[in-house]
């Protein structure tokens, strides 16, 4: 039984506990938070214990698996307590809000032997996996472009401040650090299955152009881009773009487009709307069938929490059978770093109004 804890009781760490609770082998036994009333409240909710301070909670729990909800910027302080203590860690995107401070992260946990593992959940939503395999498969041919929109929308309340998104110092960034990581996660996710000679360590995205914006809020109430588009170039010649926001009220579902010389694949959030192949296969038909009735939910357009819990729940689960098995998790820190480099890559290319290779 793996013994979990939660560091950080935020509006994800619910959706964390609900999962949890329902895979056999796990057991929340504490989480953390600096409210009492939120921390009690959550600890009665979940049965588990709640703690104010973190390394108390890790001494006196022993815990085998961390899992950091945190603020963003915070999270290697957390990875690095556990690791030190022999606890794997498992944290919420972005890893971290910089390369450097993910790099630390992977380094601490190298140390002290301890798994990384990052959680994206779209890499578990089954029509996200249905795409990435088919393109696996050479199924497009020569790749053209893989083309993504985040229209969403967040009220100024979502930035108030006494809050920490859109803060630098634990945000790292807007529109495209927060919403459009999974996303950004997500392209190079599909672009790197056209590439199977690359290295695992090499971003699949070899050079991005940015520009970003504050558009639909003022501007004193953030501190980063609510709006961005990023063009990108990958490493096997195919091309990129990307919309990012949450100024484009009142927020719209999330979009994929992926397209080459042999067919086109287009998926809004988890409906598939398009799957179409010059050389038609005996199972195509089954998986336009099986993608075109979904809940067709918003997502997070509009609501920070509307997404099913169910792909978080298969990413957790993926990492505890990593630990039973001896064998990397799917996310590893290296893979997870990839998001956050392009990122990164996309705000020094805003900065300085010119294209940013990824080395």
């Amino acid at each position: 039984m793996h013994r979990v804890v939660i560091v950080g009781i935020g509006a994800i760490a619910s959706m964390i506990a609900r999962a949890l609770s329902e895979i056999p082998n796990a057991k929340l036994v504490a989480g953390t938070c600096r409210g009492e009333e939120k921390g009690r409240g959550f600890a009665q909710k979940w049965g588990c214990e709640w703690f104010n301070d973190n390394e108390r909670m890790l001494d006196e729990t022993k815990p085998t698996v961390a899992i950091i909800c945190t603020p963003s910027g915070a999270h290697l302080e957390a990875a690095t307590a556990a690791a030190a203590r022999g606890v794997h860690v498992l944290s919420e995107k972005p890893l971290e809000i910089t390369v450097a401070r993910v790099r630390a992260m992977i380094d601490a946990c190298r140390t002290h032997n301890v798994k990384l593992g990052g959680i994206f959940p779209q890499r578990f939503n089954p029509v996200n996996v249905a795409m990435r395999e088919t393109a696996a498969a050479g199924r497009f041919g020569n790749l053209s472009t893989i083309a993504a929109a985040v229209p969403w929308w967040r009220d100024d309340a979502y930035y108030a401040p006494n809050r920490w998104q859109g803060k630098v110092a634990l945000d790292g960034g807007g529109a495209l650090m927060n919403q459009a990581i999974h996303t950004v996660d997500l392209m190079q996710w599909f672009a790197g299955a056209t590439m199977p000679d690359l290295a695992a360590d090499v971003n699949p995205v070899e050079e991005v152009f940015a520009r970003t914006a504050k558009r639909g809020h003022d501007p004193s109430l953030i501190e980063v881009e609510d709006t961005a588009v990023v063009a990108m170039r990958f490493r096997n010649g195919a091309l990129g773009q990307l919309l990012a926001a949450t100024s484009m009220h009142p927020g719209t579902r999330r979009r994929y487009q992926i397209a080459g010389r042999d067919g086109t694949i287009e998926v809004v959030e988890d409906e598939l709307v398009n799957f179409s192949f010059r050389e038609e296969r005996d199972e195509d038909e089954a998986t336009r069938q099986r993608f075109a009735h979904t809940t067709k939910h918003a997502g997070g357009s509009s609501d920070p929490m509307a997404f099913d819990y169910k792909p978080h729940q298969r990413n957790i689960q993926d990492f505890l059978s990593a630990l039973e098995t001896n064998r990397e998790p799917m996310l590893t820190g290296v893979e997870s770093l990839k998001a956050v480099q392009i990122v990164e890559a996309c705000y020094e290319s805003a900065k300085s109004n010119v294209p940013v290779r990824i080395v």
